[in-house]
């Protein structure tokens, strides 16, 4: 045996798991129960698309028009707010024109001097303040829903006209309600949030894609 969690048998080195006492694999039944898991909260997700579905169609519009969307989240969400601009500014998974995206997540310069100068609660909303003109959107992201510099992010854009997307989880919180278009992720696992979260941002970026190169489906 080697070490740790690996075995050598006829010279070659394999993975084998860590069992409990009752010898079951516990590495095993928790692969199943996450995938379970996230299998049954995307089940959930799929009983409301038309969040999803308008969410992308003010998307496909404002970029239509010129405009961009902004992005913006914390943690995990900050992640996924810079994964979906990326995706707009180079390709999901077609060529087509570059889209205009950006994550106000992104700038630790930026950052770091308003939550200093003003406070952590701002960082968002003075970025919103700069770069969002009517008819933008801007997209905030939080998996409790309680997220305050979200909530402000998304007021300051609808005091400047942009079109509001909120993408939550558990109940949606005040973030939820400071949107014009609210997709909740109903559970209070943020783990699992994330991952449909992921899911229906892809799905997001899919629809925009194909309606840049195919304008309504054709």
């Amino acid at each position: 045996m080697t070490s740790g969690c690996t075995e050598k048998r006829h010279g070659a080195v394999r993975p084998v798991c860590f069992r409990a006492s009752r010898g079951e694999d516990v590495s095993v039944d928790l692969v199943v129960s996450t995938l379970t898991d996230t299998i049954a909260l995307h089940e959930r997700a799929k009983q409301n698309p038309q969040p999803v579905v308008d969410a992308a169609a003010v998307i496909v519009s404002a970029l239509g028009r010129g405009g961009k969307l902004l992005l913006f989240g914390n943690g995990g969400s900050a992640a996924d707010a810079q994964h979906v601009a990326a995706e707009f500014v180079g390709r999901f998974q077609r060529a087509r024109v570059a889209l205009a995206a950006v994550a106000l997540t992104a700038d630790s310069s930026v950052l770091t001097s308003l939550g200093n100068d003003y406070a952590f609660d701002r960082v968002f909303a003075r970025q919103v303040e700069a770069l969002g003109r009517p008819g933008d959107v801007a997209l905030g992201i939080s998996t409790s829903g309680a997220s305050a510099n979200v909530v402000l992010g998304l007021e300051a854009a609808h005091a400047r006209g942009l079109l509001t997307v909120a993408l939550t989880g558990r109940d949606g919180g005040a973030v939820g309600r400071a949107a014009a278009i609210h997709v909740n992720v109903p559970s209070d696992v943020t783990a699992r949030v994330q991952e449909v979260h992921r899911t229906l941002l892809h799905v997001m970026c899919e629809i925009v894609e194909n309606e840049t190169v195919h304008p309504g489906g054709r």
